[in-house]
């Protein structure tokens, strides 16, 4: 039996304050979570500490608090509604962020709340740079060459070795739009930015990464269920190459340079990569494509609904947030109607470049 039979309270967290470069698309991906899991008759308990949102209008939600995100304020209002699940993924790294506190402090399993989705263990593995690299690996997906570095003495350590491929970029584990992050020549320029990163990272930990600057920065959205059923909803490429950060540059969706070829390869290791994660849900994964041959690396993957999942929604008509909604209570792609053509189920890839046509149900 589907576990949507079972839930009659989940809690969705929000992704906090709306600034430049973050946050709109979250609200896009709150409000469809809110209205999806309501048609399945459950009662939706909202989270937000911004009221200037469409996902904190009364009507969205069953319960709507505007309170801070904190994991204080989340266990008060836990132990007021006693929500049955939590759907993390739809806020964010502020969602991730704050599940996996309230799972580290036992608030989720004082009150015996189901987080929703994707689990844990498998967000743990795509946030934290070392396992997340190790899985490349494991499954034989390349990934630049890299060190993760917890402490200043290791990045001062770092940063005096020979034969370092500089220019070097510094990715903080568990930050929003690369907070923290940036691109070194030299070496006080890597002690400076690695500081920056390991004191805004939660857990203190940087990955320090070959810089493929001038590569192309591709992304897709893919798919999975808890049956395996693994779906690419779109990909896109960043109009800027590698080196500008993908919430500074143009997207456009689907890529238009890109050869069947290179599709193909890219799309395989998509589907490889969110198989071996074991995400329930969407997720975004980025890669990195050598302009001049057929080289490519995994850059990193969001193991939740991104800020990329509202364009590629708009650009193909496939409704990410409600689907993944759907599946973070059970539901499986071969069960989930499509609202946007009434007539298929999300378990059918979208087909971009025919979202003209007259017959809409070629559009997915």
């Amino acid at each position: 039996m589907p576990r949507r039979l079972d839930l009659k309270k989940v809690m969705v967290i929000g992704s906090g304050p709306i600034v430049i470069g973050q946050a709109a698309e979250f609200d896009y991906a709150g409000a469809q979570a809110c209205r999806a899991l309501r048609e399945e008759g459950i009662s939706v308990v909202l989270v937000n500490s911004n009221p200037a949102t469409i996902m904190t209008d009364v009507e969205m939600a069953d319960r709507v608090y505007i309170e801070p995100l904190t994991p204080e304020f989340l266990e008060q209002i836990i132990a007021r509604e006693r929500p049955q699940g939590l759907v993390p993924t739809l806020g964010g790294q502020t969602g991730l962020n704050l599940a996996s506190k309230l799972s580290e402090l036992g608030i989720l399993e004082k009150y015996d709340v189901e987080l929703l989705g994707t689990p844990l263990s498998t967000i743990q593995k795509a946030e934290d740079r070392e396992q997340f690299r190790a899985l490349m690996r494991e499954i034989g997906e390349p990934v630049p060459e890299s060190w993760i570095i917890d402490s200043d003495a290791a990045l001062a350590e770092l940063s005096v070795q020979d034969n370092l491929p500089w220019p070097l970029i510094v990715r903080p584990a568990y930050t929003l739009g690369g907070s923290g992050g940036g691109i070194a020549h030299t070496i006080p320029e890597l002690l400076e930015i690695g500081g920056r990163g390991l004191r805004l990272s939660p857990v203190s930990q940087v990955m320090i990464e070959r810089c493929l600057v001038g590569w192309k920065e591709i992304e897709y959205e893919v798919m999975r269920d808890a049956n395996d059923t693994c779906i690419t909803i779109c990909n896109m490429e960043n109009f800027d190459p590698m080196g500008v950060h993908t919430g500074d540059s143009i997207v456009v969706a689907p890529s238009q340079t890109l050869s069947d070829k290179e599709y193909q390869m890219l799309r395989t290791a998509s589907l490889k990569i969110i198989r071996a994660l074991g995400i329930e849900g969407g997720c975004n994964v980025q890669l990195a494509l050598d302009p001049d041959t057929y080289a490519y690396y995994i850059i990193e993957v969001n193991p939740r609904v991104s800020r990329s999942s509202a364009l590629a929604s708009k650009a193909t008509g496939y409704p990410i947030a409600r689907v993944a909604a759907k599946i973070a209570i059970g539901l499986h792609l071969d069960e989930i109607e499509n609202k946007v053509t009434g007539r298929t189920l999300a378990c059918f890839e979208p087909a971009p470049g025919l979202l003209c046509c007259e017959d809409s149900t070629l559009a997915i």
